[in-house]
């Protein structure tokens, strides 16, 4: 019997019995439809992390003060203040490898103007900090040296700060009361979004001089942030880093680092580790329902060829051999997982859009996924559907006639 006769034969019994052969494909469509929905899901909320961290600076380099030891016990980052306006200085002047180097003192604060209250978080940061978190100024300038010097009580706002207290005006030149502190407005910066730490526009930035000794205690630098050079090896650059800030705190050789040191690099490592794994779990999950989906093609093949027995005998007394027969059957289940996974292909990109909508992420069809995905149907169709098409072709065709 040729090929094309069988495929047509197939097809004859597939359209004859629609609503099994729709039954037959379900759990094949929820399997394709559930590993390309999630696999995209997963590439694009890795995509949008990486993005986000990307935001953060270019070659960011992040210094906080280390953890503190008691009884062998660590009690986290930042439980002990070891971080000095020292450190900025002594890392601006012999740091060879950084181009920027700012302390960030964050303070939780009150800004007030225009009958107009917001709470929001002030950063107390040195002239260069833009450059190393790549803000961009909206309106007006960022504060200078002298201002840094002169502790004046200039600030900059987040995009979001300006619009809560301000709205569409322009807030430049306007005074704004910090936790009770006089401030004015010299700029705004541009809209930067979400990111892992929350909305990076959320904030206003201040010199550090002013927040350390107007908002703080006048001695707390809780983390310091640097931009390294380009093309910098960061292990070279964390190294020159180390050894610094240990000679600054004249830390023994047996002294463990009073420090901890996290780069973008370092970061982005780190999440991008835990997101692959993640999407390569989720679409082990999702690619179990295609083997469930390939046990109910095979039961339902079953079914098919009990009750197609008689037809069988007729086909093989009529010339049609076993081979023919086995064939025929494979070719029957290949097409229903082939159908089933192009529809499971069309649902999984309706299901990929509708969540990533819903979870606001974003979403990456990778194409090499998808034929991956086909090609899988088509083997669980090839692998399930033997042992039904076995068994179709080994029946005997005079029980077959008489089977009723």
């Amino acid at each position: 019997m040729k090929f094309e006769r069988l495929i047509r034969a197939a097809v004859r019994s597939i359209t004859k019995n629609r609503m099994r052969s729709f039954l037959t494909m379900l759990g094949i469509i929820i399997g394709v439809g559930a590993v390309i929905a999630l696999v995209a899901i997963g590439q694009g909320a890795s995509a949008d992390i990486e993005s986000q961290i990307d935001a953060l600076g270019t070659n960011l380099i992040m210094i906080r003060s280390g953890s503190s030891y008691r009884g062998g016990v660590s009690r986290g980052a930042g439980s002990l203040q070891t971080l000095s306006m020292e450190d900025v200085e002594e890392l601006r002047k012999r740091a060879a490898l950084l181009d920027y180097v700012s302390p960030d003192i964050t303070a939780g604060v009150q800004a007030i103007a225009m009958e107009k209250n917001w709470a929001t978080q002030i950063h107390g940061v040195s002239v260069n900090y833009p450059f190393i978190r790549n803000w961009v100024i909206k309106s007006g300038n960022f504060f200078s040296e002298q201002d840094v010097r002169g502790r004046r009580k200039v600030a900059v706002l987040g995009d979001r700060v300006a619009k809560e207290i301000f709205g569409e005006r322009d807030p430049i030149g306007a005074r704004i009361r910090i936790n009770k502190v006089p401030f004015t407005v010299v700029g705004t910066l541009k809209e930067k979004g979400d990111a892992m730490m929350g909305d990076q526009d959320d904030l206003i930035l201040a010199p550090s001089t002013t927040v350390l000794y107007r908002l703080s205690d006048g001695k707390t630098v809780r983390s310091i942030l640097a931009s390294a050079k380009e093309n910098a090896p960061m292990e070279a650059v964390e190294s020159e880093i180390r050894d610094i800030l240990r000679d600054t705190h004249r830390l023994k050789a047996a002294d463990e680092d009073d420090f901890q040191i996290r780069s973008q690099t370092e970061i982005l490592e780190r999440v991008t580790g835990v997101t692959n794994t993640m999407t390569m779990l989720l679409g082990a999950i999702a690619a179990v329902s295609l083997l469930v989906g390939g046990i109910g093609i095979m039961n339902i093949m079953l079914v098919s060829v009990t009750e197609r027995t008689r037809e069988i005998g007729i086909r093989m007394a009529v010339g049609a051999r076993s081979s023919d027969i086995l064939v025929q059957f494979l070719v029957e289940a290949v097409i229903l997982s082939l159908v089933g996974g192009f529809i499971g292909i069309l649902v999984g990109l309706g299901l990929g859009v509708g969540i990533s909508r819903l979870i606001n992420t974003g979403l990456i069809v990778d194409p090499v996924i998808t034929v991956i995905a086909v090609v899988f149907s088509a083997a669980v169709g090839v692998f399930f559907g033997f042992y039904p098409a076995r068994k179709a072709s080994l029946l005997n065709p005079i029980e077959a006639l008489h089977y009723e």
